[in-house]
């Protein structure tokens, strides 16, 4: 009996979502439409696809072989509709990127116009969002693409349905308040006072690491926003570790820039939703072109 590709799709996205009631939900369906899927296409294949607990479904050894299949056709399918979208010429639609202040300014705003160059039918919506709120628009299909930042030592794991394209690579710079003599190697400013920026930004996990390097440091003043980081260097209230793409612009007076051996890098990371249907290919055309308008930069 031939496997029916449709009821691996369904079998797909219960893995994904972690259930049947999450799977009805992300394809506009009812649970047990769902369910009655999946129990065809185990009475087909002869073989139990899911075990079902008390705290979702998982997959069975069989299921997982049939999940890699669906994930394999899923590819093709996009890959298909990308070949036939050349075919057919122009790309059109709306495509919305959802990211935070540094990665709009440096890197979405140049994209714009070779954009509208290469492909004047693509409608692209910028909106500035903090990372819980972008997060959730994508996972409710509010937005195409996120850009989210991460600190180089920081957790890689990706969503099921949900893909990362790394655009950009950049170093972590220390930022000094006047009269600060510029160091050497990051023990000089053990005894310092930092700026902390919030918890759960890639700053703070930043700083965290080096203090494990260096030892204990003293903080004060918490920071969200880089340009008021620079503002607080700029007043003496401590020294700044900031991104490169923070500090394009002009500077305030008196502030110094030094790149220090064991600072790291962070990562500039665009998310997007990887599913049969997607990305759409005018959802991938966006991505190249920030991945393009990201190895423009210099960063030196």
């Amino acid at each position: 009996m031939t496997t029916d590709p449709r009821r691996l799709a369904v079998l797909l996205a219960v893995h994904r979502a972690g259930g049947v009631l999450a799977a009805a939900d992300v394809l506009r369906v009812t649970p047990s439409a769902v369910s009655q899927q999946i129990a065809r296409l185990e009475a087909e294949e002869g073989v139990a696809v899911l075990d079902r607990g008390p705290r979702g479904a998982t997959l069975t050894a069989a299921g997982r072989v049939l999940a890699d299949a669906a994930e394999r056709i899923e590819g093709e399918l996009v890959e298909a509709r990308k070949a036939l979208a050349a075919l057919g010429g122009e790309l059109a639609g709306r495509v919305t990127v959802t990211g935070f202040q540094t990665a709009l300014r440096a890197v979405v705003a140049p994209a714009l116009a070779t954009l509208a160059e290469h492909h004047p039918g693509v409608d692209l919506v910028v909106e500035e969002r903090d990372a819980t709120d972008a997060l959730r628009r994508l996972r409710e299909g509010d937005a195409d693409v996120v850009l989210i930042e991460r600190d180089e030592d920081a957790d890689t794991h990706t969503p099921r349905g949900q893909r990362d394209v790394v655009l950009l690579e950049e170093p972590w710079r220390v930022v000094l308040p006047p009269q600060v003599a510029v160091p050497t190697q990051l023990s000089d400013l053990a005894g310092a006072t930092w700026l902390e920026s919030e918890p759960g930004t890639a700053a703070a996990r930043a700083l965290a690491r080096v203090a494990a390097q260096v030892g204990t440091l003293t903080t004060r003043h918490v920071y969200y926003d880089f340009d008021v980081a620079l503002a607080l260097v700029a007043a003496g209230q401590g020294i700044g570790m900031l991104p490169a793409l923070a500090l394009q612009g002009d500077l305030p007076e008196g502030v110094t820039v030094a790149t220090v051996p064991g600072l790291g890098s962070r990562r500039l990371v665009a998310r997007h939703r990887a599913t049969r249907h997607e990305p759409r290919p005018t959802v991938a055309a966006v991505v190249d072109e920030l991945l393009a308008s990201a190895s423009a930069l210099d960063l030196a």
